[in-house]
């Protein structure tokens, strides 16, 4: 975008006299805060924002704008973002906090809500202050709105919703663009500008890079903006205004480059050149693995859809997984942590986490190997990515509340990193964790789910729990174990409730002792053994020192409802 009108008198003070000195402004005096009464906000955004963008601006730009399904932030990544997008939303009222004060809900429409306005003539102005040339401002045509929820307690984060009935904008990201500036543009025009730096130096920097100006939704940004941006701060402050280092002003061209230099940008006072290749990207945490993209093809049979629905029985995609011996066997002994995979089938379980709504393990599990049940794949959130994309819900399958949980769990410290998300316990009637624990388990983001439904064997039945989780929006479900987990899973009366199953068997042998994969046998009507279960659709695959075999069972997930069995006498105790 071209602005090559000359520099006005207003860019200028002292009677409109240019210093064409193109040394660095002296601010060493300078008040950027307050005079005669006037606070002035001090910018919090630079040029170095607009040449250094957030990373997939444009994408998260239109996300924003679209709210097309659920988006979820981190409250630094809500904070980088939400000023690029917010010539959209104009934020309605605050609804308040919840009992807990650590739940805060804004709402939000879309600019085009408000009525259309028709500036009057006549307005008075302030002694001093120039005429202002309004326009028409459009409006009543879009009824788009959302919400936003903060959470603050042991996670902090915020969840974007669309509310209404509406379920578009009538009109582009574009429009809304051309109507009105981010603040974030406002903002380093205003901050080059109380450098000392003419309006006309500034729009024109600002324009060297096009294509990241349009990403930070600044198509249409003209030398008034700038004008307007710092016209408070130049009323107040009458020194000479300069152009930027490596530009001049050119009679007939406005403001341009200076022997071909190539454009500066201002960092903490110096001019500093910057690679327009950098980005915000930070450097990925400790322990964050890598999936070769060429090793994921053979799973994707196996995994559920991008898009996955809960099955016209309520129950969502069941993936069981796990590592074993070549004896099938989970540990070494009861209880005990044992490590079978190799790293290559260690960062292929994460890929395989990240492509899950929700991980289920159960108590002994839990307790035994205190893991951190989130997922540590390069590009999900909290190891590259944004949000928590990719990070699935950790589920304890806890019937008799033994679950000793702390803030010094691995599950809890992950979750307080910013790298997973809080667990959700579930348990039977009876029995309810002390208050304690149930407050900081909701502090941490997580709940609990209380069920009333028991299998002959008086153990929570399968069909419960995945509806259960389904009725909350899971829609996918990786079973890791342990032992008596899988086992039961794997009886003749749950199997169909599992769409595939990928194991990864260790080059090893544990020996006699240890928790093993054997579920119950089965018998044809004559009484005679039968496998217990035998999988199909099999495809088995190297991967470093491990081989993985994946596989389904016969007539997975074709389950009917049958009625449950009545529930036990127990005394029924409050659930949290």
């Amino acid at each position: 975008m071209a602005d090559s009108g000359s520099p006005s008198q207003a860019e200028s003070s002292n009677g409109g006299q240019m210093n064409m000195n193109l040394s660095p402004p002296d601010n060493s005096d300078q008040d950027p805060g307050t005079e005669g009464g006037d606070q002035i906000p001090i910018p919090t955004r630079t040029l170095k924002d607009l040449i250094n963008p957030p990373r997939d601006l444009t994408l998260m730009r239109q996300r924003l704008f679209e709210v097309k399904d659920k988006i979820e932030l981190q409250v630094e990544e809500f904070e980088r973002y939400w000023p690029y997008i917010d010539n959209v939303w104009v934020r309605q009222h605050k609804a308040g906090t919840d009992k807990s004060g650590r739940v805060i809900t804004d709402y939000y429409a879309c600019r085009l809500q408000r009525p259309t306005y028709t500036p009057k003539s006549d307005t008075p102005r302030r002694e001093g202050q120039p005429t202002r040339k309004k326009q028409i401002r459009e409006g009543g045509t879009c009824q788009m709105r959302l919400k936003t929820i903060r959470y603050e307690g042991g996670y902090s984060g915020y969840t974007i919703l669309k509310v209404g009935d509406e379920t578009q904008h009538t009109h582009d990201l574009d429009h809304i663009d051309k109507i009105k500036r981010t603040s974030v543009l406002m903002e380093i025009a205003r901050s080059e500008v109380m450098k000392g730096y003419m309006p006309a130096s500034v729009f024109t920097v600002m324009n060297e890079d096009m294509e990241k100006l349009v990403a930070a939704g600044g198509r249409y940004l003209n030398r008034n903006d700038v004008r307007n941006a710092s016209q408070h701060w130049r009323q107040i402050h009458k020194e000479e205004l300069r152009v930027h280092e490596g530009y001049k002003y050119d009679h007939g061209n406005g403001i341009v480059r200076h022997d071909g230099a190539p454009p500066p940008v201002q960092l903490n006072g110096d001019t500093s050149m910057v690679d327009p290749t950098l980005s915000d990207v930070a450097p990925l945490p400790p322990g964050t693995l890598r999936f070769p993209e060429a090793n994921r093809a053979f799973l994707q049979p196996y995994l559920p859809t991008q898009n996955p629905v809960i099955n016209q029985n309520g129950f969502p995609h069941v993936t069981l997984t796990y590592a074993t011996s070549m004896d099938s066997s989970l540990t070494l002994a009861p209880g005990m942590q044992t490590i079978l995979s190799g790293p290559e089938s260690k960062a292929m379980t994460h890929y395989l986490r990240s492509k899950h709504d929700a991980i289920v393990i159960g108590v002994g599990t839990a307790t035994a190997d205190d893991p951190g049940l989130n997922c540590r794949l390069e590009g999900v959130g909290g190891f590259g990515g944004l949000g928590w994309e990719g990070q699935p819900r950790p589920v304890i399958i806890d019937p008799g509340a033994r679950w000793l949980i702390t803030p010094n769990s691995r599950v809890l410290q992950t979750v307080q990193a910013g790298k997973g998300r809080g667990p959700w316990v579930i348990m039977a009637p009876g029995f309810s964790m002390d208050p304690m624990r149930l407050e900081m388990l909701k502090f941490y983001g997580g709940k609990y789910l209380g069920l009333t439904e028991f299998d002959k064997k008086w153990r929570l039945r399968w069909e419960a729990i995945l509806k259960a989780l389904a009725a909350e929006g899971i829609k996918s479900v990786m079973i890791e174990g342990g032992g008596m987990v899988i086992n039961d899973l794997l009886q003749p009366e749950n199997a169909n409730f599992i769409s595939s199953v990928i194991v990864t068997v260790a080059p090893t042998y544990l020996g006699k002792g240890g928790v093993g994969v054997c579920p119950a046998p089965r018998h044809d009507y004559t009484g005679r053994p039968q496998p217990a279960v035998r999988f199909q659709d099999v495809k088995w695959y190297p991967l470093g020192e491990d081989v993985i075999m994946c596989g389904k069972l016969p007539g997975g997930q074709r389950v009917y409802s049958r009625p449950p069995p009545a529930p036990p006498t127990a005394p029924m105790m409050p659930v949290g």
